[in-house]
């Protein structure tokens, strides 16, 4: 297992040219390169060497401001339910937080909802319950006497 106090890093500036020079001939050497793109890939190599020491910055965080109570009731409509993402009204956010990278229980932990917070909208979730109704299904002996014939 190799020493984990990286004697062989580089030390100074001189050790990132001496490996710049030394990865740029490697790749010319085993890539056609025109001449004009020389100084570029020079350039990029050197950077990215001297970047290598420096520690990368985490990305800042993105602060997102928890609804109220009260905008939270009105969030849910009974034709819609409004996002908190963009604030654009959906039947269903199923679809639309799965876009975003998100999932129910993420949406809800983000924005602060409550665990029972809707993710379709009232008359929806009842139009779509009555078709099944509709179809039998949820019943043990699977379609209806009036929906077979």
């Amino acid at each position: 297992m190799p020493d984990d106090n990286f004697e062989d890093a580089p030390r100074n500036g001189t050790d990132i040219i001496d490996l710049t020079i030394a990865i740029t001939a490697a790749y010319v050497a085993k890539n056609t390169l025109p001449a004009r793109d020389l100084p570029g890939l020079v350039t990029s190599v050197h950077a990215a060497l001297a970047g290598l020491g420096s520690p990368v910055a985490a990305p800042a965080e993105e602060v997102i401001e928890k609804p109220t109570s009260a905008q939270i009731r009105k969030s849910v409509t009974p034709d819609a339910i409004i996002s908190f993402i963009d604030g654009k009204p959906y039947k269903t956010l199923k679809r639309h937080l799965g876009a975003n990278g998100l999932d129910a229980y993420s949406y809800r932990e983000r924005y602060g909802l409550p665990s029972d917070y809707p993710m379709v909208a009232p008359n929806y979730a009842a139009r779509r319950s009555a078709l099944a109704r509709s179809a039998g299904l949820g019943r043990a002996g699977g379609r209806t006497d009036q929906a077979a014939k």
